[in-house]
């Protein structure tokens, strides 16, 4: 994020809301929380930039809510939380009016995209919502699992491994990893990047890729040449340092960027994630399937 969007998350569930504004705070967004529709009409004095409304509520629901919200504060975007089953509630909240709507159990990736969208709201003289940057995109550096160079494979992976796992935290959201490492030196620099692939080439034995006889190649395919092979390398590499191993960092690109150049980098260059820098500071890595979420966003 290059500017911290407010946001009111609106929920009767109070683990879904403490949650919830763990995940987004991760995220460089501010969050307020409501614990019900008339909760949330008193927060609108604290001018939230984005309201995240449960639909389904006790007392006054989400629909009420939209309805008084709108009368309250015209053109504050809200994005509808809705059950399954409950598709019919959703659209109609978009026929009142609402940025947008999403299913629950919702990925916090897909909500962070729709918030970062939804705060993006004033309009060009088409009328069209203007386009996020590379920065409203992409995943902050302090959100982002990282390694120092110096450090043991066998710590990379059981990093790697926190990172690529996703994580349940309620069972109305989820977080999912970054299934990479950013590899720093010990003078705070990115000296590359460390992957599952980096890994798997990693405990290939150089002979595997060394000229052979070709009376070799009955042997290098039996079942007896293969078994072991695997857990013989995995424990070799252990105490490997990351930099003999790690991938170069991938290329840079501006966080005032638009998503058109980020997408012919990572096209041109063959990668599929890009550095995020703003003055010169690393800030954040935008990753394809960030670019992945706003084409879904559009098509939608």
């Amino acid at each position: 994020m290059t500017k911290k969007i407010k946001v009111l998350m609106v929920d009767d569930e109070t683990q879904f809301r403490e949650t919830t504004r763990k995940l987004l705070d991760k995220k460089g967004f501010e969050t307020l929380m409501a614990a019900n529709g008339r909760e949330a009409l008193d927060q609108l004095d604290r001018q939230p930039d984005v309201v995240v409304l449960d639909i389904r509520m006790p007392d006054m629901d989400g629909n009420e809510t939209l309805e008084e919200i709108q009368k309250r504060v015209p053109g504050l975007p809200v994005i509808m939380l809705t059950g399954h089953g409950a598709d019919d509630n959703a659209r109609q909240s978009l026929t009142q009016g609402a940025f947008d709507y999403l299913s629950k159990p919702c990925d916090i990736d897909i909500l962070a995209s729709r918030i970062a969208d939804a705060g993006k709201t004033r309009k060009s003289a088409g009328g069209e919502p203007a386009e996020p940057t590379v920065g409203d995109l992409m995943i902050p550096l302090g959100e982002y699992t990282t390694i120092t160079e110096n450090q043991s494979v066998a710590e990379g992976i059981a990093a790697l491994k926190a990172s690529f796992s996703p994580h349940v935290r309620t069972s109305r959201i989820l977080e999912t990893g970054h299934r990479s490492l950013l590899v720093f030196g010990a003078k705070g620099k990115i000296k590359g990047i460390l992957t599952i692939v980096d890994l798997l080439e990693a405990i290939l034995p150089a002979y595997l890729t060394a000229p052979k006889p070709s009376t070799a190649d009955s042997l290098q395919y039996s079942p007896m040449f293969w078994s072991g092979m695997f857990t013989r390398e995995a424990h070799q590499l252990a105490s490997t340092p990351v930099s003999e191993l790690m991938s170069p960092a991938p290329p840079t690109i501006d966080a005032r960027a638009n998503l058109m150049e980020a997408a012919h980098r990572i096209v041109n260059d063959r990668c599929r994630r890009l550095i995020v820098e703003q003055n010169g500071e690393l800030v954040g890595v935008l990753r394809e399937q960030d670019l992945f979420f706003q084409l879904e966003r559009i098509l939608q």
